[in-house]
């Protein structure tokens, strides 16, 4: 079953490995940057939403149901819609409940007590458990120049997390909650590369994923104490709503061409690129506190994210290099 699994995997990739040797190597490293800026700014978006007196329940799901128009919208003018049968609405299912709705909400909730600043690093530490679970399923092979940096990365999140834990002011319940939201996001980053539906593209993938997440959200917003209603005596919340649907549009469909591209394991890094991102925003325009120990934390993070895209087209090139030469 794991052979399988390895052989599905690297079927996935192979369609990025027939282009360019250039453009084989700039995909996945453009979706991450790419990725990773739309991730750090939709942390800081989530806080401006909490003070203009939006839920983060009710953003969240009227982001998502933005975001999954839009991209039915793009998948039906390129006549590439999500599938209708059982193994994609298993994949549409666990996807969103641990990689869209559940991680999001913790992480949105959590933004008022510890920081935007705070919830982007921590975004940035699921790529240990992510490597290991490769590791275990043979989605990867052990090399050391991706241990080293698959461990740098988050080290540089976690420098920050302690920090953050030792403050006079912190809310333990809250740090704690939103740690959890980085373990959803590993099993969701392993998961979607181990059940990828036999054939089907990102584009069709992506908002069949969106539409189970806003499902998902509906009916939390159903439940007694909570409430999906918008503030419409202002604009601020519809605007803020409309920003965060084409963020959230952008990233996860980055998300799922990194997935195929390139695997869990430098995807999982899309939070540490977002946190290069978030925590500046959070600080110099809302005006959030320098988090302690963010110039190591950083260059750690920094580090890490350059050894695995480096390991990463090296392989890329070495397969590409055996495959020409059992063609010759």
């Amino acid at each position: 079953m794991q052979d399988h699994m390895q052989s599905h995997m690297q079927s996935q990739q192979r369609t990025f490995m027939n282009l360019p040797a250039p453009r084989a190597k700039l995909i996945p490293l453009l979706s991450l940057l790419s990725g990773g800026a739309l991730l750090g700014l939709s942390t800081n978006l989530a806080k401006l939403a909490g003070e203009a007196s939006l839920s983060p329940l009710a953003f969240l799901y009227w982001s998502i149901v933005g975001a999954a128009l839009v991209l039915m919208v793009v998948a039906a003018l390129r006549r590439d819609l999500p599938p209708v049968h059982a193994r994609a609405l298993e994949y549409y299912g666990v996807s969103a409940l641990v990689g869209v709705a559940g991680s999001n909400l913790i992480f949105f909730s959590a933004v008022p007590h510890v920081g935007a600043g705070f919830i982007a690093l921590i975004i940035s530490l699921p790529p240990l458990l992510t490597y290991l679970g490769a590791l275990a399923w043979r989605l990867e092979r052990f090399q050391m120049v991706r241990a080293v940096g698959v461990a740098v990365a988050p080290g540089g999140a976690g420098v920050l997390a302690v920090r953050k834990f030792a403050a006079p002011e912190a809310d333990g319940l809250w740090i704690f909650i939103a740690l959890l939201g980085p373990v959803l996001l590993a099993i969701g980053n392993l998961y979607r590369t181990l059940r990828w539906p036999e054939g089907v593209s990102a584009d069709a993938l992506a908002p069949g994923m969106l539409v189970a997440a806003a499902v998902m959200l509906l009916g939390a917003g159903l439940l007694p104490g909570f409430s999906l209603a918008v503030p419409l005596d202002q604009s601020l919340p519809l605007i803020l709503i409309a920003v965060q649907a084409v963020v959230f549009a952008g990233l996860f469909m980055l998300l799922l061409v990194l997935q195929k591209s390139s695997g869990p394991v430098l995807l999982s890094l899309l939070g540490s690129v977002g946190a290069l991102v978030a925590v500046p925003v959070a600080v110099f325009l809302q005006g959030e506190a320098l988090p302690e120990g963010l110039l190591p934390g950083a260059t750690l993070i920094i580090v890490g994210v350059a050894l695995l895209t480096f390991s990463k087209a090296r392989s890329a090139q070495h397969q590409l290099a055996h495959q020409e030469g059992d063609i010759a």
